[in-house]
């Protein structure tokens, strides 16, 4: 009875991982499928080309978007990892006046849609002068609500024994974060920083308010402008193979990172 009831769990989470990943391998089949096939439910053609993503590199500057979309994603998910490890640190192990309220107004902002500050947030980059630059793009995602909360639950977990051991040694507080807690919370800072970096890869919204020329757009910008401005010309084979150059970088990390983006989730809500 054990093993009918095992089999049959093990067959809904098959069901269910081929629901999720079957859209993905479509997508990644009729990318290499000529325009006639891409239609087709099957994930099989003999008549696979690369001649879809020619197309996207010969339409579009989707080199030089890439490497925007990696520079802005890399810059932002650094910046998060410091300055919300920062403030994690202090929430869980300094003593301060109104570190309390600090802690809950980090958490009343995860609460605040993020629509609702579009508008003042847009029209500070415009009194800055940091439209069609990267700035604009960067330096609102520089902080993290959720990437405090994670490091500080992550923080509270390590023994207080070794800051006094590293305080006496005379090392900083900077230090003692820098050279303790990141190696201790490897995890949390894969996963602050896979999820920091997937929110700012995708990101179309605000690359669309904020940049103009075409050598400042993002990846997912451009490939929106791409496919709904009609440069695609209503082919679906080359609109998924630029698509596919969108998830394939997001994708390889996750499967990279996997093992400890798990853990830093299992881990980040241990100690309140």
């Amino acid at each position: 009875m054990p093993s009918t009831k095992k089999l049959a769990l093990h067959l809904v989470l098959v069901c269910a991982a081929a629901s999720f990943l079957y859209p993905f391998l479509w997508m990644a089949a009729a990318a290499l499928k000529p325009g006639s096939e891409a239609l087709s439910m099957s994930l099989w053609s003999s008549h696979f080309t690369l001649a879809n993503y020619a197309a996207v590199f010969k339409k579009i500057p989707i080199g030089r978007a890439l490497l925007n979309s990696l520079l802005v994603a890399s810059c932002t998910t650094a910046s998060v990892l410091f300055f919300s490890s920062l403030a994690g640190y202090a929430l869980a192990k300094l003593r301060f006046r109104g570190k309390q309220a600090v802690f809950i107004a980090a958490l009343v902002t995860m609460m605040i849609p993020g629509q609702l500050t579009l508008i003042p947030l847009y029209t500070l980059i415009v009194r800055f002068g940091w439209i069609d630059s990267y700035l604009g793009l960067i330096a609102p995602g520089m902080m993290s609500a959720m990437g405090i909360l994670i490091f500080r639950q992550t923080f509270m977990a390590i023994p207080d024994e070794l800051i006094e051991a590293a305080r006496i040694e005379g090392c900083s507080e900077l230090d003692i974060l820098i050279r303790i807690f990141w190696p201790l919370s490897k995890p949390a800072m894969v996963t602050v920083g896979i999820v920091t970096f997937m929110a700012s890869w995708n990101e179309v919204l605000w690359p669309m308010m904020v940049i103009r020329e075409q050598q400042m757009m993002t990846m997912p910008q451009m490939i929106t402008m791409f496919s709904v401005g009609g440069q695609a010309g209503g082919e679906l084979g080359v609109e998924l193979a630029a698509s596919m150059i969108l998830v394939l970088p997001i994708a390889a990390a996750y499967a990279f990172f996997q093992r400890y983006f798990i853990e830093g989730i299992a881990t980040a809500g241990i100690k309140g």
